[in-house]
């Protein structure tokens, strides 16, 4: 969440940057924040200077006592008493103004970097790179004009993973139900190799792998942002509170709630693959065809935490490994930069990686790699110690998938047809042990 120094400091700043993402009654929200600050802020000075005033009053009474001014005495602890009373008043006014402020803080969403551009929706998105060479004029998806790398019919994934055996999707309707696809022989295995690739690669960029929970409670999900913006995209165990995790994000970056690193430790690396569960509640249509859309998918998480000078270089960093994963998958890519409005609710600035289906003939979202700046460390009160003059400061934390599995998957099979069958990249060969499914 936004820190109240921010706020104060830079009021303008903050509202303007909730307004560029589109956030209904952003100076009203802001000036109640302001608002019930200061009431906390009054009551919290009159309680100071009651009880310096309690203290000097407590003072007197023994020195009244011993020279015989009883009533005077008495006059004296009265006051104390008074004023004791009245703390008590205070202190419930000041507790409740901090649980409002941390209430209206949760509602309001972090606010994006100036180099964010202005947009409502994805439709606002822009395009920094991509590697389509072939263009056709008038067939654009989004604002980048796009064609199959060759002209001959492709079928979607879907079809093929029947065709040849990989998914079975009835299946998963019949043990589950629908969003729970069942992988079976060379599409288990393609699976597995693709976790495997992605961890190896991970590990040789420097992050340390970890496996976490994938159940995490729900002081986890309020301290990445998951709660309480998207309870209800979560899966729920009601009777221990209990929540499924959508990303590995969750699990990784709690690991950090309330500590202290030195700075020396930073930035902290790590990687996990996990199976992710998400609701995917008012998803219809096309765009949940086969694995465009899943309630249960595998992906691997990349998280670092880092101290704030050195966070962009971080997401440059990420950002570069994303890349060079869909390259050596030989895959049609793209990378957006996320408009303010299509932006979520707890990134400063965050870039999107798509894969080209040819079959279907659209972008499918591979991999969202965000900064937070200091809104989940504030959240997750993850903390550095500084060398220089060891005070503490706030952690940058960041996390991009690196990759999420079902659209890889819809990619590699869409994209790789010939005649023979589904051509293998070059790359996971090693880890499946066919080149070819026929």
């Amino acid at each position: 969440m936004l820190t109240l120094k921010l706020i104060h400091d830079e009021t303008e700043r903050v509202i303007a940057g909730l307004e560029k993402k589109h956030f209904k009654g952003a100076r009203e929200a802001i000036d109640q924040v302001l608002g019930v600050d200061k009431r906390r802020r009054e009551a919290q000075q009159t309680l100071d200077s009651n009880l310096s005033e309690a203290k000097k009053l407590a003072s007197q009474i023994g020195m009244l006592m011993k020279q015989g001014k009883k009533d005077e005495a008495d006059e004296v602890k009265a006051k104390v008493a008074q004023l004791k009373e009245t703390n008590k008043q205070l202190e419930t006014e000041k507790s409740d103004c901090e649980s409002e402020l941390t209430t209206l803080l949760c509602q309001i969403p972090n606010i994006p970097y100036d180099e964010v551009p202005e947009g409502v929706s994805a439709e606002d998105n822009h395009v920094v790179k991509s590697n389509l060479r072939e263009c056709v004029a008038g067939d654009t998806v989004g604002n980048w004009t796009t064609v199959p790398s060759n002209g001959s019919a492709k079928l979607p994934h879907w079809e093929l993973a029947k065709k040849y055996n990989l998914i079975d999707f009835d299946l998963g309707v019949k043990i589950t139900g629908a969003g729970f696809p069942v992988y079976v022989g060379k599409g288990a295995r393609l699976q597995r190799a693709l976790i495997n690739f992605f961890l190896d690669e991970a590990r040789e960029s420097g992050y340390t792998e970890l496996m976490p929970p994938t159940v995490v409670n729900a002081a986890s999900g309020y301290g990445t942002g998951q709660l309480p913006d998207k309870e209800g995209q979560m899966y729920h165990c009601e009777l221990d509170d209990f929540y499924l995790i959508p990303t590995a994000e969750v699990p990784v970056t709690n690991i950090y709630r309330d500590v202290i690193l030195d700075e020396d430790a930073l930035p902290i690396k790590n990687c996990a693959y996990t199976e992710c569960f998400r609701r995917e509640a008012g998803s219809y249509g096309k765009d949940v065809r086969g694995l465009n859309r899943l309630h249960e998918f595998s992906k691997i998480e990349i998280v670092r935490i880092d101290k704030p000078e050195h966070s962009k270089e971080s997401h440059k960093e990420m950002l570069e490994h994303v890349e060079g994963l869909l390259k050596k998958l030989e895959l049609p890519y793209r990378i957006l930069l996320l408009c303010g409005g299509d932006q979520s609710f707890t990134s400063a600035i965050c870039y999107d990686f798509e894969v080209y289906s040819e079959a279907q003939e659209r972008w499918l979202e591979v991999s969202s790699v965000s900064n937070f700046d200091t809104y989940q460390a504030n959240r997750l009160k993850c903390r550095y110690r500084r060398s220089s003059d060891k005070k503490i400061e706030l952690c940058h934390t960041l996390n991009g998938s690196a990759l999420a599995l079902p659209r890889i998957v819809a990619a590699i099979l869409e994209n790789n047809q010939t005649p023979e069958g589904i051509r293998v990249p070059k790359v996971l060969v090693p880890y499946c042990g066919f080149d070819i499914i026929d």
